[in-house]
């Protein structure tokens, strides 16, 4: 039986306060069990996994996995470790799923999902990440597919779109990578609809990955040695953010925003009110539901021009990420903040490979136990 003062901290959470009384949605960005327990007891509606997030389940839930990813040798002995390590995040994303499955059917499919990333190394090979996103999406009913708003992610988000996949562009940071995102996916649902495809039961989303783009500003500022007030910073990817979420509300896009990369309770406060969903790590609901904050729209309100104006005069790379027309296609995979991010996921890949090596392949110079 829960008790009272558990309950009680239910009632008190700022962000189920938020689900109860806004359009905002948010979700648990992990797939640990104990985690998206925890955001499900406070009105969290999705969740999400990428090579980071299932490289550290993996070592949170020890007792579970290692025995698993043991079994899984045994009975497959001509499985690579990339088998393995495909089995393990596939099996991770099924059980997540199978979690969300009560609220993916009270809310008739419109939420309620687990986002599964396909292998960052395919970045730039529309066909094998079509071809995984298909596959991922067949793994269970509540399977949301990540694609990232690279030049080929582009060309995979139309055609799964097309093929009845529920994508969620991510490796994202810009009003252009997200404007191209939601193009993709009107063509996508439009040929759907052509051949006789539900599109009412499509929920399409597209990552802004906020605090990374403010990561990618102050990065700049050190390297070219840029002098700027240290509190505009913070305004960066928030600014993105409003500026596309204000562009696909009057182009009325089919595709939900989605913010995600938390550095700071802005990154919470500034979207509340917003019909779009925030993925947070469990460190930061835990933060925020202890803040004693009352969430009050302040999606509408716009960013400081002052801010704006600084961020643009002294930061050209912002003019890229927050003008409409700041990057080309052909431009998204050089982006400063596309790179870093693609690089830090492609590694964590290979440190997942290599953690599932160590379980059934290890090192015979380390001392067991």
């Amino acid at each position: 039986m829960m008790t009272a003062p558990v309950l009680q901290s239910f009632v008190d959470s700022p962000l189920l306060r938020m689900t109860d009384d806004t359009p905002t949605d948010y979700w648990n960005d992990s797939c640990a069990v104990a985690e998206l327990e925890y955001a499900l007891a406070r009105g969290a509606s999705g969740a999400t996994s990428n090579p980071s997030i299932v490289l550290d389940v993996l070592r949170a839930e020890k007792a579970h996995w290692i025995p698993r990813i043991r079994q899984l040798a045994v009975e497959n002995p001509a499985w690579t470790e990339m088998d393995l390590t495909w089995a393990i995040i596939e099996e991770m994303a099924v059980r997540g799923a199978s979690i969300l499955e009560p609220v993916f059917r009270r809310e008739g499919g419109r939420k309620g999902r687990l986002s599964l990333q396909t292998n960052p190394q395919n970045y730039p090979n529309a066909e094998r990440m079509l071809e995984q996103g298909i596959r991922f999406a067949g793994l269970a009913p509540n399977i949301q597919v990540k694609f990232p708003a690279s030049r080929a992610g582009i060309q995979s988000i139309e055609l799964a779109t097309a093929a009845g996949v529920n994508i969620n562009a991510t490796v994202c940071f810009t009003v252009a990578q997200a404007l191209a995102v939601a193009e993709a996916v009107e063509r996508g649902l439009d040929a759907l609809a052509a051949r006789g495809g539900d599109v009412a039961a499509m929920t399409p989303v597209c990552t802004l990955m906020v605090g990374r783009l403010d990561d990618w500003m102050r990065i700049l500022v050190e390297r070219d040695g840029i002098a700027i007030h240290p509190d505009v910073l913070n305004w960066a990817g928030i600014a993105a953010f409003k500026r596309a979420y204000g562009l696909f509300n009057e182009r009325s896009y089919r595709t939900r925003l989605l913010v995600a990369a938390y550095r700071h309770r802005l990154h919470w406060t500034e979207f509340v009110g917003g019909d779009l969903a925030l993925t947070i790590p469990h460190a930061w609901q835990v933060r925020f539901n202890g803040s004693g904050i009352s969430p009050v729209a302040r999606i509408d309100e716009p960013v400081d021009l002052g801010t704006i104006k600084e961020l643009l005069t002294r930061i050209p790379d912002f003019g890229r990420a927050f003008e409409p027309d700041g990057l080309a296609v052909d431009e998204f995979d050089s982006y400063g903040a596309t790179v870093r991010t693609l690089r830090g996921f492609i590694k964590s890949y290979h440190d997942l490979v290599g953690a599932i090596r160590d379980v059934v392949l290890p090192d015979p110079e380390t001392k067991p136990g």
